[in-house]
């Protein structure tokens, strides 16, 4: 697992740490000193921390003009014992959409597992963006992961797409291949 960094062809576009309205703002990384785990198995360093002693991320990219956010996770997302739900929307998504931001992408394809219990802040986080047309979607999620995460009837407010290619885009185009796949789901809802 220590291999498997954060996407970083972006890099040059945005980084968290530079950007003065992200929770990561000035945070400094180390390439060599290995502190984070999952599983007993050391992670990368570039990974964020957010509270959560099994779930990491890595905030790929924010355009605070057309109020979106692509983030990359990696662990076990585990709600019922360590309330990891309650941490992202508190220590990152508050802050996010205290700054505009209501369009999520969240790449999951490095979520190996998750432990449900009940859906408040799911429920919370979408109340929160609903009105500004906002929407949260996971890309790419493991299927026995994303079985785990429908069998809890979270895809209510998490829509899961795929998009094996997403690593060739741009972040507006990557964004703009979500969004538009967002307005034909909507379309095709109603």
């Amino acid at each position: 697992m220590h291999e498997i960094e954060p996407y970083y062809n972006w890099r040059h576009l945005y980084t968290a740490e530079e950007d003065e309205y992200s929770p990561f703002y000035g945070r400094e990384y180390s390439e060599f000193e290995f502190s984070n785990t999952v599983y007993n198995y050391y992670i990368h360093p570039q990974w964020d921390e957010f509270g959560s002693r099994t779930l990491y991320m890595k905030v790929l990219y924010v355009d605070y003009d057309v109020n979106y956010a692509i983030i990359e996770l990696i662990g076990e997302w585990n709600d019922a014992v360590e309330n990891d739900i309650m941490l992202l929307k508190r220590e990152i998504i508050d802050h996010m959409i205290a700054n505009g931001i209501y369009k999520y992408i969240l790449v999951s394809e490095n979520v190996l597992n998750f432990h449900s219990s009940d859906d408040d802040y799911y429920d919370e986080w979408y109340e929160d963006i609903k009105d500004g047309g906002g929407w949260i979607v996971s890309v790419n999620m493991p299927e026995a992961t994303k079985y785990d995460f429908m069998s809890s009837r979270i895809d209510r407010y998490v829509r899961f797409l795929e998009c094996d290619n997403w690593r060739t885009f741009q972040p507006a185009h990557f964004y703009q291949l979500i969004d538009n796949k967002m307005l034909r789901l909507e379309d095709y809802i109603e």
